[in-house]
Order: C-alpha cells, then sequence, then structure tokens
C-alpha cells in the first residue's frame, strides 16, 4: 500500500494582492522618510539655525568672566600732596544665572541679611545684567568687618555669590576741598545708557562731581578680568585667558592744599564761599564752599534716610564759587574802570558824596546814610561810598557800564574746567529787562548796578577773576585747576586800560585794606 503526500501549496498571486503587497510597503517606508525627514529638518533647524546661540549658551554654562575692577589714579596737589587716592575694600558680587538654582531663595534672604539690604534690591540687580550673563554682578561694596565675617561664616549657604577685594577711593582730607574734588559713586541706569558706548557696564564707579567728574576719562582706567572654564558645581577648573586691570592717570591740580586749609578755616562755618587765584596765569589756588561734607561717606552704600538728611543740609552739594550772586560793593572795581576809561571822568576827579540823592525821583542813599565828604576814586574805593559810585553810574550810562561788566567777563562761563557745574551769570540789559519784566531800563537801572546790585548775578569765581585784572595790570586771564593745562596757563586777554586806570584801581585797593572798609584784613 502506498501513501500519497500532497505537495506543497502555492499561493495564488492575483494582480490585485501583488498590488495591495506594494502599496503596505510603500506606505512603510514613506512614514518612514516622513520620520527621518522631521529629525533631520529639526537637526539642521538646531545646528545650522540656532546653532550660534545654542552654543553660546552652553559657553555660558561653561565660560564665566570675573571681572577686575582698574584703581582710579590719584589726585594731587601742586605740590605732590594726595587729595584723593584708593584704598582696599570687599565688595560681595553674585553670579546671574544664580536664581536658576533651587537654593536661590534661602541663599537670597541669607545674603540680604548680611548686607542689610532689601531681596527685591539684590535680584533687581540680577535682572539689569540678565539672567545669561557670564560676568559677576556687584551687589554690595565696602563691607564692614562683621559682614565679611558673617559671609566667609555662610560660605558653604551661599551659592554663587563670591566675595573679592578691589579699590575705592579715599579722601584723606576729609571734606577738605570737597567741592573742588567731588566725590565717586555708582552710576544710575539713565548714566549707563549714555556712556555704555564709552565701555562703561553694570556697577562702575564714576566721578559725580568736581575734579572726579570733570577728569573721569583719565581717571577711570580700564577693566581687567579673567575668563575661566567652571564645572557643574560652578568651581573653576582652567584659566583660559587673562586681562591685568590698566591703572587710571594721576591728575595734579593748582590746588596749593596749605592756602586750601588756610581758607577753610578762614571760612569757618559761615555759609559763602572764598576763591584765591593767580592773578598771573589764572590758577586757582584755593576755592572753598560752604556748607561741604565728606565725600569719603559715598565709598560705601548711602541709606536713603542719610542722603536725604545730607540733601536737606542747606544744599551742601552746591558749590557757592561756581553760582551766581550779587556782586555788592565788590563791582565798584568795574565802575571805576567805565568812569575813567569812558574819558567822562579824569582819575583825578573829586565828587561830594551824599547821605542820600534824588535821582530820577528816586531816593538813593549811602551805606551810612551820612555820606564821606568829597572823595577822589581811591577815597571811594577805601569807604565803598555808594553816593559817589551813584554819579559815576549816572554819568557814564547803562550801555558803556554794562560793556565794561561784560569786558571783565561777566554774564559767561570762566572756562575753568568744572564747566558742568559753572554758571554764567547774569548782565541785564534794556533788551533783557524789556523781554522779561516788559518794562523799559531806567536810569535807576543804572544806578543800581554801578554799586553791584539790581539785575546782576556772578560767581566768586568770576569775581576773583576781576580782582586779578588790577593785579596783573590789565589782563583778563583763565581760571583752570588742571596744573598742566598749558592753554589755560598762557591765556590773556588784554583790556586795554590806561595806566591811569590801573594805577588809580591798586591805590584805591590797597587804600580798603590800609585803612578803609578791609582795614581787618591788615593783617600779615
Amino acid at each position: 500500500m502506498s501513501s500519497l503526500r500532497s505537495a506543497p501549496s502555492k499561493k495564488n498571486y492575483t494582480a490585485r494582492n501583488v498590488g495591495k503587497s506594494y502599496q503596505s510597503l510603500f506606505i512603510m517606508l514613506g512614514i518612514t522618510l516622513f520620520m527621518f525627514g522631521g529629525i533631520g529638518s529639526r537637526l539642521a533647524y538646531l545646528q545650522l539655525v540656532r546653532g550660534i546661540q545654542y552654543r553660546q549658551q552652553a559657553d555660558n554654562n561653561r565660560i564665566r568672566v570675573i571681572p577686575k575692577q582698574p584703581e582710579r589714579g590719584n589726585i594731587f596737589d601742586r605740590d605732590g600732596k594726595v587729595l584723593a587716592s584708593s584704598r582696599l575694600s570687599h565688595a560681595v558680587y553674585v553670579w546671574p544665572m544664580a536664581p536658576k538654582n533651587v537654593e536661590w531663595t534661602a541663599t537670597k534672604a541669607k545674603l540680604a541679611q548680611i548686607l542689610q539690604i532689601r531681596e527685591a534690591e539684590i535680584q533687581k540687580r540680577l535682572e539689569k545684567a540678565g539672567y545669561n550673563s557670564s560676568t559677576l554682578v556687584r551687589v554690595a561694596r565696602g563691607l564692614t568687618p562683621a559682614q565679611i565675617t558673617a559671609l566667609a561664616e555662610y560660605h558653604n549657604q551661599l551659592k554663587d555669590v563670591e566675595v573679592y577685594i578691589e579699590a575705592v577711593r579715599e579722601y584723606p582730607n576729609g571734606q577738605i576741598a570737597s567741592h573742588i574734588l567731588g566725590y565717586t559713586g555708582e552710576m544710575s541706569d539713565r548714566e549707563l545708557a549714555k556712556k555704555r558706548k564709552l565701555g562703561y557696564r553694570l556697577g562702575d564707579i564714576v566721578g559725580q562731581m568736581g575734579v572726579e567728574a570733570a577728569f573721569e576719562q583719565q581717571l577711570r582706567g580700564e577693566w581687567g578680568g579673567q575668563q575661566v572654564e567652571v564645572d557643574g558645581k560652578g568651581r573653576i577648573i582652567k584659566v583660559l585667558g587673562a586681562k591685568p586691570a590698566k591703572t587710571g592717570q594721576n591728575v595734579y591740580l593748582t590746588i596749593d592744599l596749605n592756602i586750601q586749609k588756610a581758607a577753610e578755616k578762614a571760612l569757618g562755618d559761615r555759609q559763602g564761599a572764598i576763591v584765591a587765584l593767580d592773578p598771573r596765569n589764572g590758577a586757582v589756588l584755593a576755592m572753598v564752599s560752604r556748607p561741604a561734607f565728606d565725600p569719603n561717606i559715598f565709598t560705601k552704600r548711602i541709606a536713603p534716610a542719610q542722603w536725604k538728611a545730607l540733601q536737606s543740609k542747606d544744599h551742601p552739594f552746591v558749590n557757592r564759587a561756581l553760582r551766581g550772586f550779587p556782586p555788592a560793593s565788590t563791582f565798584k572795581i568795574i565802575t571805576t574802570t567805565a568812569g575813567i576809561e569812558s574819558g567822562k571822568f579824569k582819575p583825578t576827579t573829586i565828587l561830594q558824596t551824599y547821605g542820600c540823592m534824588n535821582i530820577g525821583g528816586t531816593t538813593f542813599c549811602d551805606w551810612n546814610h551820612a555820606g564821606f565828604g568829597p572823595l577822589g576814586f581811591p577815597g571811594a574805593l577805601a569807604h565803598s561810598s555808594d553816593t559817589f559810585f551813584y554819579q559815576i553810574g549816572r554819568g557814564v550810562g547803562g550801555p558803556t557800564l554794562i560793556d565794561w561788566t561784560r569786558r571783565y567777563g561777566f554774564g559767561k562761563k570762566t572756562g575753568i574746567e568744572l564747566a558742568g557745574e559753572e554758571a554764567r551769570g547774569l548782565v541785564a540789559d534794556a533788551k533783557w529787562k524789556q523781554e522779561n519784566l516788559d518794562i523799559p531800563w531806567s536810569v535807576g537801572d543804572t544806578v543800581n548796578m554801578s554799586i553791584g546790585q539790581g539785575f546782576l548775578q556772578v560767581s566768586p569765581l568770576q569775581v576773583a577773576r576781576m580782582f586779578a585784572v588790577p593785579a596783573n595790570g590789565g589782563y583778563l586771564v583763565q581760571p583752570h585747576l588742571l596744573k598742566n593745562n598749558e592753554t589755560a596757563k598762557t591765556w590773556r586777554k588784554s583790556l586795554n586800560l590806561k595806566p591811569d586806570t590801573v594805577r588809580i584801581l591798586r591805590q584805591g585797593l590797597r587804600q580798603v585794606v590800609d585803612g578803609g572798609t578791609g582795614n581787618a584784613l591788615n593783617s600779615p
């Protein structure tokens, strides 16, 4: 008996089922190509389009910059005595990416407690820099010994917080020459917006007034720092590059510290100003303004209450030597000049003085309400007789008196380096009075002006410049503070005064001290 095995069966491939097999294959192939295409396009986008940005972010997480603040240049007097220098102090810096860490809330609270500042202030400083910045942000400077100790004690709890030693400003003479020197402080957002193109950065310390501000570019120096690579915990593993900070230039002033101290002592606590000027070349030997301030207080953070108290103390930050005031009887130098130079009065003129005079329907009195009898120019200057100069002013007329006032440099800035703080003053004329008061100029205005009153504002510096004219023989000089300011030292403008005019002015001013109204100053 034999058995028969059936042969393997064969599929019956028809045109319909063959098409279905290829269709499934194409679908799977299409899905695969679509998926790989999407992945490829995403990779291309991330690498080609956003690649630079992501590489920068990765570098920011790996590479950090530790800035090195430059030391400001020193400021010296004419003989090399120190007026402003630097000392070492501690400052606290925070890495901008610190808020991204889970420990930040506790870190910020502890840091604010130690530094005695608000948490919001710390947060605001970091937000200004940007959390992706690779550069440290200073949040406090001028730390006390207690704060330094506390920061060291809680170092393990203060992640991303660094303490560095840096130079801060020091003024060894306290408030002496404070209005000349000014002070330094951290620049405001508004200042930063203006100076960012000049290389300034968030947290920079700049001159805020006086010489510190006027010579900021010479004094500031250049930032340095280190570019370092850090690990995941923020520890430095490699220094990639370093640039040393460049110290600022030293500045030498015309100020004589001994004369400055003598002037400060002479003025005492009285509100006012003193200027001592070398009449030969305009070098400022001393400049005092009261009330004053101690610029050392700005080397650390000032509490709002302390700042408010300083500002309310009769404006101690105003340099009164550069502000406008009625010149009073000092102006009689110009009235004397106008009288003689105009030819209306001879150097030998003698005029009767009175207790009071009626001019243009208005009564004008002498300061002693009695007069001084007959006086010439030297005697009138010595006794400061008002009625004498009323007659001179009325005789020369307003336009001539105003012209000589402007020739002496009144009504415009002197050219001193503190131009931002200097007032031009005011020399009014008929046009100014008509435009501002809608009243015509009168003889009474001229009479008032002849003794330094009325619509007249000049600064103590301008008055000192005026006194230099008779002292140096008739030349207008340019006041200056920079010792090597060659342009200012050599600038002299002749007022073309007659020899007799200079002689009379000198004679009269000498008599003021010898036995006149300034007799109290007749001392060696």
